[in-house]
């Protein structure tokens, strides 16, 4: 009832509905998603990479129809989180930058960063697509899948740092994003940086199974998307005030200033 009532009071902003819209399909993919990833046997917990060719081939052989579902799942849903991306991109441009190179550099990361997301979900289909197969050659699909799922942060610690750049470059006396979320994106790049070493370990917190490359990388990325979600709800709400569409008073938290 909450979304509906904040939803009713932009009937007239055009952009900021949109947007606003577009954030909401930030949590809605991240619970298809979440579903996704439960169902997928190889996350309960992480296939480690020290396993034979033939466990491999036989993971593949007792769980195909489990790993067909989430990946079929995550091919179809996992592009749709974009449009949440592309809010702050907006909010980005909001800013009080000389130039929009930030919020292009960062539109063109998270177009990346799903892409290859996109790739490791075909290595996972293609290897159950033939489970009989030879076993090193499930084997080599399934090191593909992992270390392509695992390993390629370089995109995604880039939104980061594209982000706090763009806060840190916000000289408006009340800027689009506060000043802690600049902190905080760089914090998660940072907690993302381990995980490149998925490609070269195959034991230890470094591997694509291990605390660093798998654990802590992708909590810290879903808390930063919990995160972002009420950040970015706080400046739709300001936007649509400065633009007229609601009260200030709506627009301001209880308890908080501008």
């Amino acid at each position: 009832m909450q979304v509906l009532e904040e939803a009713r009071d932009l009937p007239s902003a055009g952009n900021v509905k949109a947007q606003w819209v577009s954030m909401w399909i930030g949590p809605v993919v991240g619970a298809v998603l979440l579903v996704a990833a439960v169902a997928f046997p190889g996350f309960r917990p992480p296939m480690s990479p020290t396993m034979s060719a033939d466990e491999v081939a036989s993971f593949y052989l007792d769980n195909t129809a489990w790993i067909r579902f989430s990946q079929v799942t995550f091919n179809l849903c996992g592009i749709m989180i974009l449009p949440f991306f592309m809010v702050i991109v907006v909010q980005m441009k909001r800013m009080r930058n000389q130039t929009h190179v930030f919020a292009y550099c960062y539109l063109t990361a998270a177009v990346s960063g799903a892409t290859i997301f996109a790739l490791s979900n075909i290595f996972f289909l293609v290897a159950a697509f033939r489970p009989d197969r030879d076993p090193e050659l499930v084997m080599l699909l399934n090191d593909l899948a992992w270390i392509v799922l695992v390993a390629p942060v370089g995109m995604v610690v880039s939104q980061f740092v594209l982000l706090a750049l763009a806060i840190h470059f916000d000289d408006a006396t009340d800027p689009v994003f506060p000043r802690w979320v600049g902190h905080f994106s760089l914090v998660t790049a940072v907690l993302m940086v381990p995980a490149a070493g998925a490609s070269v370990f195959q034991n230890g917190p470094l591997a694509w199974d291990g605390f660093l490359s798998f654990w802590v990388r992708n909590c810290a990325f879903a808390v930063f998307l919990v995160v972002m979600f009420f950040v970015l709800r706080r400046a739709l709400l300001r936007q649509a005030a400065d633009e007229g569409v609601i009260s200030a008073g709506r627009a301001q938290p209880r308890g908080t200033s501008r």
